[in-house]
C-alpha cells in the first residue's frame, strides 16, 4: 500500500483539480480533503523519520491545514488554521535547524517578498474596503516567509522544496484573490499546493541534507 499512496495521491489531485465540479460545496470539499488524507498518511509511513518531534509537529502542520483546506470558505477561519500549520512547520523546521552562512543569506530575499507582498495586499485590501483583513493576512505573509525562512535552514531538499512551492501557492492565491485575476489561478494554485503538502511531508524521511 506504501509505495502506492504518491501515486493515490496524485490521482486524486488531478480528480479534485480538473473534474470535480464547483458545486455542490459540500463534494468539492470532499474531494480537496482526500489528498491532504492521503498526504497525511504517507506522512506517518514515512521510516526511519528524523526525530519524533519533528514528526508530531509536521503531522499537526499538516492536520490544520487540512482544516484549513475544510474550513477556507469562512476565509478568515481557514486561513487561521493554516497559520496555526505553519507555526507549526515552523516550529519543526527549527527543530531541524542547520546553520549555514550561505542559508542564513536567503532572509535577504525573503524580507524583500513579505514586504512586496504585503505593501501589494495592503493597498489593494484598502482599495477594496477590506481593511478588516489587513491584519490576518500580514500575519499570514510573516507566518509563511518565517516557515520558508526555517526550511531552508534546515538544509533539508524536501522541506526547502516543499516551503517554497507552498509560498508560490499563497501568492497566487492571495494576488488572484485581492490584487489582479491571474489566469488558471485555481489549477497553479492546487498543483503547487499539493506538491508543497506532498515534499513537506517526504522531509520526515531521514535522508542526507544539503551542505
Amino acid at each position: 500500500m506504501k509505495k502506492y499512496l504518491p501515486l493515490s495521491i496524485l490521482f486524486f489531485g488531478i480528480i479534485y483539480i480538473f473534474l470535480i465540479p464547483s458545486e455542490p460545496i459540500s463534494l468539492k470539499i470532499l474531494f480537496k480533503l482526500i489528498p491532504m488524507l492521503l498526504i497525511i498518511y504517507f506522512a506517518y509511513s514515512q521510516k526511519p523519520y528524523l526525530s519524533t518531534k519533528y514528526r508530531i509537529l509536521i503531522i499537526t502542520g499538516l492536520t490544520f491545514c487540512m482544516i484549513g483546506d475544510g474550513t477556507l470558505i469562512w476565509f478568515v477561519v481557514g486561513l487561521s488554521s493554516f497559520l496555526i500549520g505553519h507555526l507549526f512547520y515552523t516550529a519543526g523546521f527549527i527543530v531541524n535547524w542547520n546553520y549555514s552562512h550561505i542559508r542564513m543569506v536567503s532572509l535577504i530575499p525573503i524580507g524583500l517578498y513579505a514586504f512586496f507582498m504585503c505593501t501589494n495586499l495592503v493597498h489593494a485590501l484598502s482599495d477594496n474596503g477590506q481593511e478588516n483583513l489587513t491584519i490576518p493576512v500580514i500575519a499570514y505573509t510573516v507566518a509563511i516567509s518565517a516557515m520558508v525562512f526555517t526550511a531552508i535552514m534546515t538544509g533539508n531538499k524536501w522541506a526547502i522544496s516543499g516551503s517554497i512551492l507552498f509560498i508560490i501557492s499563497d501568492s497566487i492565491l492571495s494576488w488572484d484573490l485581492f490584487v489582479e485575476a491571474i489566469q488558471y489561478s485555481n489549477e497553479l494554485i492546487m498543483i503547487t499546493y499539493y506538491s508543497a503538502q506532498f515534499l513537506i511531508a517526504k522531509s520526515l524521511f531521514k535522508s542526507k541534507s544539503f551542505a
